[in-house]
């Protein structure tokens, strides 16, 4: 791996654990030097696809590789790759620093000026051992070792939980920043969909372990729409595009549609009954994520 971002290729990739099946046939590309966000409701396959891409798992089927190199018990993949999970755990002894020296040995592109810089930003305590942090301080910790790794593939595991609004926007702004000065190819998944969704270049949205949407943002925005008016009206003007999700109130009926929202629009133009809008990429998820997702409108 060099410096900048690697290209991330994944085959057919399906991953069981028993009985259940937390990927299936997942296949994906993410190009280097990209943010690509990694989407979906809780159990839909997500860590189980970022650990695999990590190298701390590998699938049951199908291929996975980064920048050519198939990351299960690579050297190569886990020195230029940085991945804390959302759930992470350090010895009970770890202070502050203790952290920081580990994750410099294991990274070698770390930058320990930026990261005593973010410590200060974050005001992460030093004399507070790590098991005693709050769940929003561990998600700091987390933060500051990934950003500060500069590793080529850098992973982010919910990065917000316990964060409050102020400190999730500096998160964001920095992710920015440093992405900007440092390139390099990085995997985010979060449920605040919204909050980030103009930072990702790229989306995979995954339902079940599969994959059912992939492509750049703008693209996902443009290829679909909702749809509002009574229950025949809308069944009407959506049957040429999937339904993704609907949602009922009386008469009347809430559709989101996968399908062309220009060419909706004018479908719908001389139609006073039928209201139809755009829909942002965390709609998007929302509906590939609800309980009637196939449901007629």
């Amino acid at each position: 791996m060099t410096s900048t971002g690697p290209p991330i290729e994944v085959s057919g990739v399906s991953r069981t654990f028993g009985s259940v099946k937390a990927l299936d046939d997942v296949s994906f590309t993410a190009q280097p030097n990209t943010i690509c966000a990694l989407l979906g409701a809780n159990g839909a396959g997500k860590t189980t696809l970022m650990s695999i891409l990590a190298g701390h798992d590998r699938p049951t089927a199908g291929t996975a590789t980064v920048d050519g190199v198939t990351p299960f018990e690579s050297a190569t993949v886990a020195a230029n790759s940085s991945f804390i999970r959302d759930n992470q755990r350090y010895p009970d002894n770890y202070y502050l620093h203790h952290a920081l020296r580990s994750a410099a040995i294991f990274h070698a592109d770390w930058d320990s000026q930026y990261a005593e810089e973010l410590t200060q930003i974050f005001r992460l305590p030093t004399k507070t051992m790590i098991q005693k942090f709050s769940r929003g301080q561990l998600s700091a910790l987390a933060i500051v070792i990934s950003l500060a790794s500069r590793a080529p593939l850098t992973i982010f595991d919910e990065p917000y939980l316990g964060l409050d609004v102020t400190a999730r926007h500096r998160f964001y702004e920095l992710l920015i920043e440093d992405f900007a000065a440092h390139a390099r190819t990085i995997i985010v998944s979060t449920h605040l969909v919204g909050e980030m969704e103009n930072i990702f270049d790229q989306a995979v949205i995954l339902d079940a372990g599969k994959v059912i949407l992939d492509a750049p943002v703008d693209e996902l925005r443009a290829g679909a729409y909702s749809i509002s008016g009574p229950r025949d009206a809308v069944q009407n003007y959506a049957q040429n595009g999937q339904v993704l999700h609907t949602r009922h109130l009386g008469p009347l009926v809430t559709a989101t549609v996968r399908g062309d929202f220009e060419q909706a629009s004018q479908a719908v133009a001389d139609d006073e009954r039928l209201h139809i809008s755009p829909v942002s990429l965390q709609d998007l998820v929302a509906a590939i994520g609800g309980e009637n997702p196939k449901e007629a409108a």
